[in-house]
């Protein structure tokens, strides 16, 4: 049987995490410093609390022009509802996942306890460690 290629196999161990007691403006400075959409918010025991994203942030534009500067926690702007998905799971699916919803980053989750994230760009490396294409021996294609 053809085994699948694993999550685990391509996902990212050295996660950026937040406290969710983080101020706001903070978060956003630090998902800029590190070159990241989104980071994940963990307990001291490595439960997956919620997710601050790009998109959460925006909503700080979206409160209005009145040049007040934005405060709030993590905890204030972060979605709480989080997909999580194990480390067994095969890319395919993870594919799918990504596909059916808008967000860039899946949080892995075993045994209640995050271990890593997995992203769309992580996803393009499997494709093209998966797909490469075989270069075809000359003679090989039958004449048309």
């Amino acid at each position: 049987m053809l085994r699948l290629p694993s999550v685990r196999e391509y996902m990212d161990t050295d996660v950026q995490v937040l406290p969710e007691s983080m101020p706001i403006l903070e978060a956003i400075d630090f998902l800029i410093e590190h070159h990241v959409t989104s980071a994940p918010i963990v307990d001291a025991k490595g439960s997956v609390l919620g997710i601050l994203s790009e998109k959460d942030c925006l909503a700080l534009l979206s409160m209005g022009t009145d040049n007040a500067r934005p405060s709030g926690k993590v905890s204030d702007y972060m979605t709480k509802e989080v997909t999580t998905i194990p480390s067994h799971m095969n890319i395919y699916f993870a594919a799918g996942i990504f596909l059916h919803n808008n967000f860039r980053r899946l949080v892995i989750v075993d045994d209640g306890k995050m271990v890593g994230a997995i992203t769309r760009f992580d996803l393009l490396k499997a494709i093209s460690a998966n797909y490469k294409l075989a270069p075809v021996p000359k003679g090989s294609i039958p004449p048309t």
